[in-house]
């Protein structure tokens, strides 16, 4: 039998259960879990509020485990395989994005813990291509959260205007932002943090900003021009009053890169954009093969997720915790034989 831990209505409680362990089909792969970050974008499922949800459903895009069993047609992994699974929980391969290759935002892309059920469970089944391999150096309650905060801004960057030495900014100091400044150092930018609050500037330095800004004490825009002006700013924090702050910071030609989810209108002024010809663009996580990409990085260079564990059983207090904010940074669910 496998455990899991499922939203069976609207903003309705976590129900933890036990059901028989799925049998993957042609195409799939099944996957026992070890861990399972949770994320804020879960909470599009404990409120039902993604478009075409079904519920019950089992949240969790933040997989780490190892292969329990190959459905029909899959090649090229085998039972033992260490492997993760991340937003991109699979696309369809015939529609235009997919024939350039570009299955992020494949017509049909498939959500892991929102399309199908998810990682807040012993087990699950997945397409075959969503699964990453996890490298040796990196322990699953590590590898989880790298799988959707650390994907997202490792690839965000790689994919930015910024050259090795150019200033970047991190925006906020959170679940995001603690692995975007790890990142960004060790891709060789400059790297300056920006956070609410003097306390923060240790917790910068340490994870390898060359800077700190504390956006309470000097404007956060005039500061970073201070420097130089940003290339990139890479806004981690969902606050639409604290993005709009920097936008006058960034350099000529630079960007506003976008990956927090802010739900308010963004209060930007067009003249802030055309006359410097600054640019805003957001940037969705990766496929399998970027997170792969992500973990090889990270486990090669050091950098690592800093988290709180749970085990199934306390989802309700991992949800909350996450939720509220005070999570430090991110939590991780454990099953029986998670490695942390």
């Amino acid at each position: 039998m496998s455990r899991f831990a499922h939203v069976a209505a609207a903003n309705g409680p976590f129900v933890v259960g036990t059901r028989a362990v799925p049998a993957p089909g042609a195409g799939q792969v099944l996957v026992r879990v070890h861990a399972c970050g949770v994320c804020h974008s879960d909470d599009f499922v404990k409120t039902g509020g993604f478009p075409g949800l079904q519920l019950p459903r089992v949240p969790g895009h933040e997989v780490a485990g190892v292969v329990a069993g190959l459905g029909a047609g899959v090649r090229g992994w085998r039972e033992g395989d260490r492997v993760g699974v991340g937003w991109h929980g699979g696309h369809c391969f015939v529609c235009d994005a997919c024939r350039r290759g570009d299955f992020i935002v494949c017509r049909e892309g498939r959500v892991c813990g929102i399309s199908y059920d998810g990682g807040y469970a012993d087990h699950l089944v997945v397409p075959a291509e969503a699964l990453a391999r996890i490298p040796d150096g990196l322990s699953d309650v590590e590898a989880g959260p790298l799988l959707c905060a650390g994907i997202t801004t490792f690839n965000a960057l790689r994919h930015s205007p910024a050259r090795a030495g150019d200033l970047v900014a991190v925006q906020g100091l959170g679940g995001l932002g603690h692995l975007a400044v790890q990142f960004a150092r060790n891709m060789g930018f400059r790297t300056v943090a920006l956070a609410r609050g003097a306390d923060k500037r240790a917790l910068a330095l340490e994870l390898g900003a060359h800077d700190y800004i504390d956006t309470t004490s000097e404007p956060p825009a005039a500061a970073l021009q201070a420097r130089g002006g940003a290339t990139v700013v890479l806004a981690t924090a969902p606050s639409a009053d604290a993005v709009a702050a920097v936008i006058d910071g960034i350099a000529p030609g630079g960007q506003l890169l976008l990956v927090a989810a802010v739900l308010e209108a963004l209060p930007v002024s067009a003249l802030a954009l055309i006359g410097p010809r600054r640019s805003i663009q957001g940037w969705p996580s990766g496929t399998a093969k970027d997170s792969e990409d992500t973990l090889a990085f990270a486990a090669a260079f050091g950098i690592r997720p800093r988290v709180e564990t749970y085990p199934l059983e306390r989802v309700s207090d991992a949800f909350e915790r996450m939720h509220s904010g005070k999570a430090r940074f991110r939590a991780v669910l454990t099953m029986q034989d998670a490695a942390g």
